[in-house]
């Protein structure tokens, strides 16, 4: 719909559910009586009633020339806008009309109220009758008599749970969490390699559940798994029960209520369930990456669902995993990492680091199988109390890790193929030297949990290098 053009002179906008419109109608009634003054009415056709005013019924004039408080005053020449003032204020009215002496008896100031316009209930449904449409995915009509939660399931939309129908007043809604354009294409989603523009990722943040402030955080993770460097598509073709971990931090986090406390892998917060849901439903209906098809997993993994959390970086005694990869502090960030789900380490009594490590390192030492190195990488999840054994020691993020590298070196002979009467293993001959478990950037630590619980987990990696997958991590852009 095109802009109305206001007509010249004043032109006032009111409510009859507000007092202080009530209040100043002895006001538009001196106006009207001393020249052109034009009364546009929001929710009341015979609203003021003297003078008559124009029943804005669709809210096209309020919403077009952005009114957000009402009354609003506005003085107009040759259809544009000079001037304007909101609520009662006598003496801004008296400046703007060039009238002295209006509405006598009364306060000099009373606020305004909210515009019908911009009333959150309203809002998103006039943005989608006035805004003129920026969206380009092709409509889905449904039938009145069709539930359209199942029609989704029906169509393979959804990833077993139900999801929000993408309405066009939801979509745009969503998009005002970026200032991305909706045309910008995000990235090329494996498997089938088709370009995603901002508003398909917003169409599956939607679907996902998330919030607008969501958003950056899903373009993120988009591009972030959409590369060579991550492997999306051979993540999807493994057997292996594998799928991307999100790690987020940075101030960022907590200004959308990500979890990085108690049951920070766990369900019952939205910011973490969602965001890693969106990515798997680009992923699924984007890319092609369903179960069955391209996702040929074994098992698979609840993960799969979402699998993704915020670090405690505020109080992380040895920084993030996000700056374990080049990030400043206090950058917002999200690395994604080809995982499995997580597993626990329980040591309620050592209290000094080198007991601490010799149990971190026997448990990492058994993920995929103890025999089996440099092939794998992983991410020590460290709760708090854990890593106060350590802090308190002096041991920081270097420390840990080469303390641990250290604890993971084997004799090539005990982990080759027959030893110990056990046929997995590093071919015979591949060394004669000790070996450690990972290489030398592959173990990986972040900080998160609950405060009470001498817990740390462990999330196992897919196949690492140029065959498998590698860590990305990417500033969030907004």
């Amino acid at each position: 719909m095109s802009k109305p053009t206001l007509p010249d002179g004043l032109v006032v906008v009111v409510k009859r559910d507000c007092e202080t419109c009530q209040t100043v109608v002895p006001v538009l009634q001196q106006l009207a009586a001393a020249g052109d003054v034009t009364v546009y009415s929001q929710d009341d056709p015979g609203f003021p009633g003297d003078p008559v005013s124009v029943y804005d019924a669709d809210l096209a004039v309020s919403w077009h020339h952005d009114i957000e408080t009402v009354p609003t005053l506005i003085k107009v020449a040759d259809g544009a806008e000079i001037e304007r003032t909101v609520g009662w204020l006598r003496t801004d009215w008296e400046a703007l009309t060039g009238i002295s002496g209006l509405g006598p008896g009364l306060p000099p100031m009373r606020p305004g109220c909210g515009s019908k316009s911009v009333d959150p209930d309203l809002v998103d449904e006039l943005n989608v009758v006035h805004g003129g449409s920026v969206l380009r995915s092709r409509r889905i009509e449904v039938a009145e008599a069709e539930d359209e939660i199942e029609m989704m399931f029906t169509r393979g939309w959804t990833d077993g749970l139900p999801v929000v129908p993408p309405t066009e007043q939801r979509v745009l809604k969503m998009l005002t969490g970026t200032t991305r354009a909706p045309d910008d294409i995000v990235a090329t989603v494996p498997p089938d390699l088709v370009d995603i523009t901002v508003e398909k990722v917003a169409i599956s943040a939607v679907m996902a559940g998330c919030l607008p402030e969501y958003l950056p955080w899903v373009l993120t993770a988009v591009e972030a798994v959409c590369n060579d460097e991550f492997n999306m598509h051979g993540l999807l073709a493994t057997t292996m029960p594998v799928g991307p971990v999100l790690v987020c931090s940075g101030p960022g986090t907590r200004a959308i209520g990500m979890n990085s406390g108690i049951n920070a892998l766990g369900q019952g917060n939205r910011a973490n369930s969602t965001i890693g849901r969106a990515l798997q439903l680009v992923v699924r209906n984007v890319g092609g990456g369903r179960p069955g098809e391209v996702d040929r997993a074994a098992h698979g993994n609840p993960g799969k669902l979402s699998f993704c959390f915020a670090e405690n970086d505020a109080e992380s005694p040895f920084g993030t995993l996000a700056g374990q990869h080049g990030i400043e502090p206090d950058v917002d960030a999200i690395t994604v990492f080809a995982g499995e789900g997580p597993r626990g380490i329980v040591d309620q009594l050592s209290r000094t680091p080198e007991s601490l490590a010799n149990t971190l390192a026997a448990q990492l030492q058994v993920i995929h199988h103890h025999k089996l190195v440099l092939g794998f990488d992983a991410i020590l999840l460290m709760g708090p109390e854990h890593a106060r054994v350590f802090a308190d020691a002096g041991w920081e993020r270097d420390r840990i890790l080469f303390e641990l590298h250290m604890r993971l070196t084997t004799p090539a002979a005990v982990l080759e193929r027959g030893a110990g009467d056990i046929s997995e293993g590093i071919p015979v001959g591949m060394s004669t030297a000790d070996l450690p478990k990972f290489r030398p950037d592959g173990l990986m630590l972040a900080y998160a949990g609950g405060g009470a619980g001498l817990f740390s987990s462990i999330i196992p990696g897919w196949v690492n290098g140029e065959m498998g997958s590698k860590p990305v991590t990417r500033e969030v852009r907004y």
